[in-house]
């Protein structure tokens, strides 16, 4: 009896494996993942991953339960029926008619969706008990629409996870989370970058298949339903089957190995998804190794001349009030530039600017997102764990680079092709000083080519010169940040531009004719009155893929990085090791800028300045120093490694590739500095010291 009861569970629980199963074989022979796995190693992931599935998907039948623990024959008898369906018209009326109710309160969409569901809850029931010679039939049309979900659910997840993984080599994470809010921008690349008709054709054909099959199969288990006891007994197992599945996620997630690939591949992605929802961020003081709070600012602090947070840069050289324009490119890889080995000359521009330029070859991103890289540039502190700062409520009156701009007299902006709602830029520029133009900026005959991440950067090359020619009549210097969009998938721009179709979508495409829109922006800037008075700054805001063979692979975080100012600043390479917060007070150092400091990026020209790199997820946090790399991950973990330049042919400031190796034993020092660099920076944000 029992057996035959739970045979819907069955079915959809090994039709869920069965696609797990498929999407991880597929992890393993993906060409994103670079790792090799012993035959032990397969059959570890496989079973772990095996568990994770079986946990999640009695979680995930809970709907499934409560649907079949209130289907009943004797709801429908009098006087009970007339009473339950009286109480949902009384109900559904007062969602509709009564002005202030619960629903209501809550703002959005809230009362349309519980009018609806109540509506058709209401509706049907009422179908049901007015035609009792129908309920059969109705019964069996909605239990085929209930199995149609959970199947759709099921082939869906899988897909997405695929493409997920396909973009950035890992299972669900924040990343996801911020798909999930901004619906807009996401569905819009989705449609634009993959084949969407024929995908979710296949899709509904598979679905509408599977389901039948399974609805064929268990259908006759609804003609004589389970009594109140025999329902007590199934309800009873299944709520200690979702007792031991709680306690098993959290020991299933902690099960580590040194294969970053291993990890990911025998995880379950909805877990991983609900985990970064609901740790938008993290306490590093609840999960991370600390030291004496002291000791750590101490140890932070002794790089700089002043040992303080607040320090006075004082310069022996007059100020140059010189026009500053920073430019961010959306994920430039260092690897895109032929300076780096790259032999499809997808960046001619860029190349012939690095030899014109002050060239910084062995630069890092502290991050793997256009909000880090923004952080980075604007705040010039190291990455924290959990969310960027931008992404954060408390994200305002931050002490920024372009707040030193602004003492000094400088008209602040930040240029954006797209909406800058996106990635909450607005909230986070607007709230500290900067003012804004972004698509919204545009008017239509100013676009000829958009697509759902902003207008073409040729668009906002020329929209960049009308706004700095304006600028420039006020008679005051400016400070403008532009953030390139092209070179994002769908990877889509105006055909004719060059050599590569925008129909083609490739990432090659999207490097050159961003390349080819910053040759515009130069073209045109040369001609304006303010050119000779202008300094450039040019980096990449993170690179294309973060996904390597350990938790931070360093090639994932070079990136390509110059000053170039015709007349002052002389071009020449800087090969020392530095992060991506040392490029701004770098420049304020050639700018011979006297201000009052809380950036904790250095210029690489004061003799104080130590060579070193921070490079993080949102939970891994890595700091680069003296030819090691070390990282502090949650549950106080800490792991370093030996970094050992591959061999090429490449001149020695140009290679990009490390064998990273796992050290045994980790140098205490280094540890202790990373302990102190990541712990000072959550501690001074918590804190509110980097505010103004």
């Amino acid at each position: 009896m029992f057996l035959r009861k739970i045979k819907p569970f069955l079915y959809l629980g090994v039709f869920y494996l069965i696609i797990s199963l498929i999407i991880r074989t597929v992890f393993f022979f993906h060409p994103i993942t670079t790792a090799s796995f012993s035959f032990f190693e397969v059959i570890k992931v496989l079973g772990i991953g095996l568990l994770n599935d079986i946990v999640v998907f009695i979680l995930a039948s809970t709907f499934l339960a409560l649907y079949f623990l209130f289907l009943s024959n004797s709801k429908y008898k009098k006087p009970y029926g007339y009473i339950i369906f009286g109480i949902l018209v009384l109900f559904f009326l007062y969602i509709w008619l009564v002005p202030n109710n619960i629903f209501k309160q809550y703002g959005g969409s809230v009362t349309e969706i519980a009018l609806a569901f109540v509506g058709i809850k209401t509706f049907l029931f009422g179908i049901m008990l007015f035609l009792p010679t129908q309920r059969i039939k109705i019964r069996n049309v909605l239990y085929f629409i209930t199995l149609f979900l959970y199947v759709l659910l099921i082939i869906f997840n899988g897909v997405s996870e695929y493409f997920f993984y396909n973009e950035f080599g890992v299972r669900y994470n924040f990343i996801a989370v911020d798909y999930l809010i901004y619906t807009n921008e996401v569905i819009g690349n989705i449609m634009e970058s993959y084949p969407v008709v024929p995908l979710f054709s296949a899709i509904m054909i598979v679905t509408l298949a599977i389901t039948w099959f399974i609805y064929k199969k268990t259908k006759d288990e609804l003609l004589e339903l389970p009594d109140f006891k025999q329902k007590m007994v199934l309800l009873g197992t299944f709520m200690v089957l979702c007792a031991l599945s709680l306690l098993a996620i959290p020991s299933l997630m902690q099960i580590k190995s040194d294969n970053v690939f291993a990890d990911e591949i025998e995880a379950n992605g909805l877990p991983k998804f609900y985990w970064a929802f609901t740790h938008n961020e993290l306490d590093y003081f609840q999960f991370y190794l600390q030291i004496n709070q002291k000791q750590a600012e101490s140890n932070f602090l002794s790089q700089y001349s002043q040992p303080m947070l607040s320090r006075n840069i004082v310069s022996e050289q007059p100020e140059l009030k010189k026009n500053v324009v920073l430019i961010s490119i959306e994920s430039l890889s260092a690897d895109f530039m032929e300076h780096y080995g790259n032999k499809e000359k997808i960046t001619p521009f860029l190349d012939s600017l690095a030899d014109k330029s002050l060239l910084f070859t062995n630069l890092y991103a502290t991050g793997n997102r256009t909000v880090r890289g923004l952080e980075a540039l604007t705040l010039c502190i190291p990455p924290t764990a959990g969310e960027s700062i931008i992404k954060r409520n408390d994200n305002k009156n931050k002490f920024t680079t372009g707040n030193v701009f602004k003492s000094k007299g400088y008209d602040v902006k930040f240029l954006y092709g797209g909406y800058s709602y996106f990635d909450n830029m607005q909230d986070f520029f607007g709230g500290n000083g900067y003012g804004i133009i972004d698509r919204n900026s545009f008017k239509p005959e100013e676009i000829t080519f958009a697509n759902v991440w902003g207008v073409a950067d040729e668009d906002m090359a020329r929209k960049a010169i009308q706004v700095m020619n304006a600028e420039a009549k006020s008679g005051k210097p400016f400070f403008n940040h532009w953030m390139t969009v092209s070179n994002h998938r769908p990877f889509t721009y105006p055909d004719g531009r060059i050599d590569i179709p925008g129909t083609a979508k490739s990432r090659e495409g999207g490097v050159k004719y961003t390349d080819y829109s910053l040759k515009l922006f130069f073209d045109m800037a040369k001609k304006q009155d303010w050119y000779k008075n202008t300094v450039f700054v040019i980096i990449a805001d993170h690179c294309a893929s973060s996904a390597g063979k350990t938790e931070l692979p360093m090639d994932k975080y070079r990136i390509p990085a110059m000053i170039f100012s015709e007349g002052f600043i002389q071009p020449q390479k800087f090969n020392t090791l530095m992060s991506q917060i040392d490029v701004m007070p770098t420049l304020l150092g050639l700018l011979n800028f006297s201000y009052t400091s809380k950036f904790l990026g250095q210029d690489v020209f004061t003799k104080e300045f130590q060579p070193k790199a921070y490079i993080a997820t949102y939970q891994d946090l890595g700091f680069v120093k003296d030819g090691r790399l070390t990282i502090i991950s949650p549950v106080k973990k800490v792991k370093q490694y030996s970094l050992e330049q591959e061999k090429s042919d490449l001149a020695p400031e140009f290679k990009l590739y490390y064998n990273e190796k796992l050290l045994k034993k980790a140098d205490q020092k280094l540890v202790d500095e990373t302990i102190s660099a990541y712990q000072s920076t959550s501690y001074w944000l918590k804190t509110k010291q980097l505010n103004r």
